[in-house]
């Protein structure tokens, strides 16, 4: 073994073995689904930076920047601002209402706002979807094991999953904030070094430029690499339309609000989130770019951010920017594996076959779940082509089936459950429908996605104006 893959190993060991210790003190599911409802505002924003950058934002975009150039920065900035009415609009109020009801997961809102039945569709969704995500980090790991250690695919999925189980599966959402402290640090440090390294190594700006159009051969094509609008209109209209929902809706980080002290936190946390991630988001573009100026043949794109980060720095650098890769692509498949773990446990198991289980045996089956859940994300990971794949699935599935009914309903009282189930269930049979009979497109400049999530809303607004809700039913 080299150097990397040493470093690479101690520094999982490092993580698992923080994740047993926090374990001491995860007393119950309260602890283990929502951390206690403990957290400040800089623990908050540790939790939710560490898995929003992740394999989509750092390997997946990596491999964008490395096809269509600068404009791949459009996923992160679209992530963001889903971030931002997070922080704002979304978070503060279903906080509120989490801390009065005792809400541990999305499920236990919207069986108060709807029913237990729409709770349940909505449930098996995020289920399906979150294993395909789950598999798309795991992916994300699996590349760097490869360009570090030259091990196969396989077996660096194989050793993700093992890692992110461990110590997730041990003390849930508690040992995962803490265990995100650690991976935020090395995270940001890491690509914030990458970045001087990678420009001096390509001759700067201009020497970077330089190499693009000599390998284009075509100045016109290079000018569109370097431009932000490059990857097309459609495309990034289709990256806010299938994004930005998802980072305000998502039921893991609507998980993690819950987890705030106060309302305060859910803001201050959130936002700063926000701002990271904007600030962040040409960083992967740029290192993709790099990557196609010094190696255009690669064969496979997602390769191009561990072998630029291992191929541009000496080996100190190198081996903290990989374990930079690392620590987004771990820290964002424990946030994967809690979505999952919660939507089996709390929305599914609990709520339609056992409801009087206990604490101590509801804290026990979800550790079973995560388990269980990662062997299937790990099967699925293997089969999926890409990360970009395996993300936009659940992005898809959780866009166009939560969307409408999560943002109207949080904030009016004329949506009803019928309201809910046919928007839900509309944008679920348009999205696949359009992406397996239609190529993936859609109407006009929008994609299949993006039509579908435009088309669940503008059936809510209908509903609630034409059928609105029984006022005296509604939670709201």
């Amino acid at each position: 073994m080299n150097g990397y893959t040493w470093a690479i190993i101690l520094y999982a060991l490092l993580l698992v073995g923080v994740g047993f210790i926090i374990t001491k003190r995860v007393q119950g599911a309260a602890d283990f689904f929502v951390g206690g409802r403990k957290f400040g505002p800089a623990l908050l924003f540790i939790t939710m930076v560490a898995p929003n950058i992740g394999a989509g934002s750092t390997v997946g975009v990596a491999g964008l920047g490395f096809k269509v150039g600068i404009s791949a920065a459009w996923w992160i900035i679209a992530s963001s601002v889903g971030t931002f009415i997070l922080a704002f609009i979304v978070g503060p109020a279903i906080w509120q209402l989490a801390k009065k009801h005792d809400f541990y997961t999305l499920g236990d809102y919207l069986d108060y706002r709807y029913n237990r039945n729409f709770r349940g569709f909505i449930s098996l969704m995020m289920a399906i979807g979150t294993v395909a995500i789950f598999a798309g980090q795991l992916m994300g790991i699996a590349w760097i094991l490869s360009a570090v250690a030259g091990i196969s695919k396989t077996m660096g999925i194989l050793i993700g999953a093992v890692v992110v189980i461990l110590y997730f599966g041990a003390g849930g959402l508690l040992a995962a904030a803490y265990v995100n402290v650690i991976e935020a640090g090395v995270k940001l440090i890491g690509f914030v070094i990458a970045v001087p390294f990678v420009l001096s190594f390509v001759g700067g700006w201009s020497g970077l430029e330089e190499k693009v159009i000599v390998n284009m051969g075509d100045a016109a094509k290079a000018a569109s690499y370097f431009s932000f609008d490059g990857a097309g209109m459609s495309t990034i209209v289709g990256f806010f339309l299938m994004l930005t929902p998802s980072f305000f809706i998502s039921p893991g980080l609507i998980g993690k609000v819950y987890g705030a002290k106060d309302k305060k936190t859910v803001i201050i946390g959130t936002c700063l989130c926000g701002v990271v991630m904007l600030a962040f988001s040409v960083i992967p573009a740029f290192l993709g770019m790099a990557a196609a100026s010094i190696m255009p043949n690669l064969t496979e794109r997602e390769l191009a951010l561990p072998i630029v980060m291992k191929e541009c720095m000496p080996f100190w650098a190198s081996a903290l920017a990989l374990a930079a890769i690392f620590s987004a692509e771990v820290s964002a498949a424990d946030a994967v594996l809690y979505m999952i773990t919660s939507s089996f446990t709390k929305d599914l198991y609990k709520a339609f076959i056992k409801p009087d289980i206990s604490d101590a045996m509801l804290l026990k089956t979800g550790r079973i779940v995560a388990v269980v859940a990662g062997i299937l994300g790990v099967c699925m990971a293997i089969v999926l082509p890409n990360i970009i794949t395996a993300l936009s699935i659940f992005y898809s599935l959780m866009s166009v089936s939560l969307t409408a009914p999560l943002l109207f309903g949080l904030f009016s009282k004329r949506p009803s459950t019928t309201a809910a189930f046919i928007s839900a269930l509309i944008g679920i049979v348009v999205a696949v429908f359009l992406q397996f009979g239609n190529g993936g497109k859609g109407l006009g400049m929008l994609n299949g996605q993006s039509t579908a999530i435009v088309l669940t809303i503008l059936i809510m607004i209908f509903m609630m104006y034409v059928f609105p809700a029984n006022k005296k039913n509604s939670n709201l």
